[in-house]
């Protein structure tokens, strides 16, 4: 149904509705579909949230006036899709068509929580997973060395399958380049490695891939057998991020993005700082000693590419201006609260909001105009003795307040343990950003309402931990990737009605050794 909203539809994606649409569209078909269950959601409203962001928000989300016009009396609920279409029919808003507002008003309340149906089954760890920007390409890393690359539009036909070089532990991070034509990835080694993923070929391993086209093979006999090979040299090449004055010391690279020019990388790296490598040139440009302990995400404030967020064990999350990086080391601004360690950093885009994932359990939501100069009281909250690879969070310690917490949102349910579990602001297209969502160390992706802090969807299905997710930037289509080596996508059948049981991909259970 949502051909009215894009331009054309892409693939045989689906659509799931929320319990939203169930109060306000009695009159679609949508109020038969399956909730998902959660037992523990809280509608208590964030008693810190900043209007700001809450107005902003509703900016995005809000249909047209005309549509939204109360009766004396009544409570106000979103605009059924039934309204929205005959509101639009009837040109209620002038224009003859829906608003980008209107538009996200009626895909925010389709969330991505049914299936789910298998995109791979590996028999490693599956550490990322991402959708490119215009959605076309969905990238998967695993911890046994192969980065698969899958074409979503036809059919999530492997593209590209590339094995990954001189790989220490796992791949850590991936990122695409904004003409989608190279793929950088990182391992606990501080060469970061370039490949092409333009080229016809599937198979990219070290710098030589190997086509056999059998094409020309009409039949196969003893007598004649018709085939040809040939070679085609790829780029697959290192970027080593180790400077030539730190005596050979080796460390590992966590979070690695490109610019928005596609010129430069920007890497955190385990020896506690920010490298930036000039594509052009071909070398390392800058290296900033920025925190005190391992650099676990870095990310771009917004498409200028000027300001930059990083996250770090030392439970610091900073902003760094890069027309000064020449004051090396200083930050713009640093933002404290979190009590742990941080694992991931997502922006809004917008070079004002970002939210962190935390070691203490906890996503946070941040406005950089409320930054400090310097870190404050930010040593000595820990009491206890604990170590996220292994052990349980104490109890002790969700009770434990930052005596300088600067953030203006908490957001709390899920687990990050063992590993650095990502979180992200849904689409902008299709959500205006509605809602957080993050995986968790309890094997489930948690879906949370930004401004309510309500946790509005638990997507169950994997047998281990989640540590990446994506959602569709157009579609209400989500994908979850675990430690199980599944991948599986989370949507909703085109004609709005529940999958049969049958019309699933059957999902096996393998052990990962």
């Amino acid at each position: 149904m949502f051909w009215f909203l894009r331009g054309s539809s892409r693939g045989d994606m689906g659509y799931a509705m929320s319990r939203f649409e169930i109060e306000s569209d009695l009159c679609d078909a949508a109020k038969d579909i399956q909730e998902v269950g959660t037992s523990e959601r809280s509608n208590k409203p964030l008693a810190n949230l900043d209007n700001e962001i809450a107005q902003l928000t509703k900016l995005k989300l809000g249909p047209h006036k005309q549509l939204r016009q109360l009766v004396p009396g009544t409570k106000e609920l979103p605009v059924s899709t039934v309204k929205m279409l005959a509101g639009r029919e009837g040109n209620y808003s002038g224009r003859g068509r829906f608003s980008a507002a209107d538009r996200c008003h009626i895909l925010s309340r389709y969330l991505p929580v049914n299936g789910p149906w298998l995109v791979d089954q590996m028999t490693s760890r599956a550490y990322v997973s991402q959708f490119s920007a215009d959605g076309s390409l969905f990238i998967a890393g695993f911890q046994g060395s192969h980065i698969r690359i899958y074409d979503v539009e036809k059919g999530w036909k492997v593209q590209k399958n590339i094995l990954a070089k001189s790989l220490r532990w796992t791949i850590t991070d991936t990122s695409l380049s904004p003409d989608q034509r190279y793929l950088v990835y990182a391992s606990l080694s501080p060469v970061v490695y370039l490949a092409d993923i333009g080229s016809s070929a599937t198979e990219s391993l070290a710098n030589v891939t190997v086509c056999i086209d059998w094409s020309s093979v009409a039949y196969l006999d003893n007598i004649d057998l018709r085939w040809k090979t040939c070679i085609l040299q790829e780029l697959h090449d290192g970027l080593d991020f180790s400077a030539a004055d730190n005596g050979g010391y080796s460390f590992g690279i966590f979070s690695v993005k490109f610019s928005t020019d596609g010129r430069e990388l920007v890497a955190g790296s385990s020896d506690d700082s920010i490298y930036v490598y000039d594509l052009e040139a071909n070398k390392l440009s800058l290296r900033i000693l920025a925190h005190t302990a391992d650099v676990n995400t870095v990310c771009f404030a917004d498409e200028s590419g000027h300001l930059i967020y990083s996250g770090s064990d030392d439970n610091l999350c900073k902003v760094w201006d890069r027309r000064c990086f020449i004051a090396k080391g200083k930050p713009a601004g640093v933002l404290t609260g979190h009590l742990e360690g941080i694992t991931f950093l997502d922006s809004r885009g917008d070079g004002r909001y970002l939210i962190s994932n935390g070691k203490d359990q906890a996503i946070k939501l941040w406005d950089i105009r409320k930054m400090a100069s310097s870190a404050a009281g930010s040593s000595g909250l820990r009491n206890y003795e604990w170590d996220y690879r292994w052990m349980e969070y104490p109890p002790e310690a969700r009770d434990i307040k930052h005596s300088c917490d600067l953030s203006v949102a908490t957001y709390t349910g899920h687990s990050v343990l063992r590993t650095l579990i990502r979180c992200y602001f849904s689409p902008s297209y299709s959500t205006g950003q509605r809602y957080i969502y993050t995986g968790s160390h309890d094997s489930c992706v948690y879906i949370y309402d930004l401004v309510t802090g309500a946790r509005v969807a638990v997507l169950q299905h994997h047998n281990s931990l989640v540590r990446d997710c994506s959602w569709h930037p157009y579609y209400p289509v989500l994908v979850s990737s675990s430690w199980d080596g599944d991948v599986v996508k989370w949507e909703f059948p085109g004609n709005e009605e529940a999958p049969s049981p049958a019309a699933r991909k059957r999902i096996r259970r393998r052990q990962l050794y």
